[in-house]
């Protein structure tokens, strides 16, 4: 599916960078922004777990590229580090002995099955709870 859209976009690029352009403009860089302004594959109170550590969370904001410190990123082991061009995500954390905010990117998170509410104490600041899942509250929407 990546691929087809990947094509897809690749298409829609091309004619638009050669109506659009001035000759000046560097078509790659138009192109590589293109796809970082893609839609977030998750949303605002989406409950969402780490591919390989053991926590979850409530997505309670949503950068469309990483937009963290150059520290914080460099910290990550290179074989490990994530690709920068892509959604990171806000997270309300909690793991077995802990809650905390985390910063990860769309790359290493994936729904979480499991229906349990998430038990940050920050959540309630935030969001409203419901079978339905969580919605932001009416103070915290635009």
């Amino acid at each position: 599916m990546f691929l087809r859209l990947f094509r897809f976009l690749r298409g829609q690029r091309k004619t638009e960078v050669r109506s659009d352009l001035s000759p000046g403009i560097d078509r790659q860089q138009t192109y590589r922004r293109a796809l970082l302004q893609r839609e977030a594959r998750y949303a605002i109170g989406d409950v969402l777990r780490h591919r390989i550590h053991p926590f979850r969370g409530v997505v309670f904001d949503i950068d469309p590229e990483f937009s963290n410190t150059e520290e914080w990123y460099e910290s990550i082991p290179k074989e490990m580090r994530p690709r920068r061009d892509q959604p990171y995500y806000h997270l309300f954390a909690e793991n077995d002995t802990s809650h905390y905010v985390a910063y990860v990117s769309e790359q290493n998170l994936v729904p979480d099955d499991n229906i349990d509410p998430v038990s940050h104490p920050d959540i309630i600041d935030v969001f409203d709870y419901s079978e339905a899942g969580y919605a932001l509250k009416q103070s915290h929407s635009n």
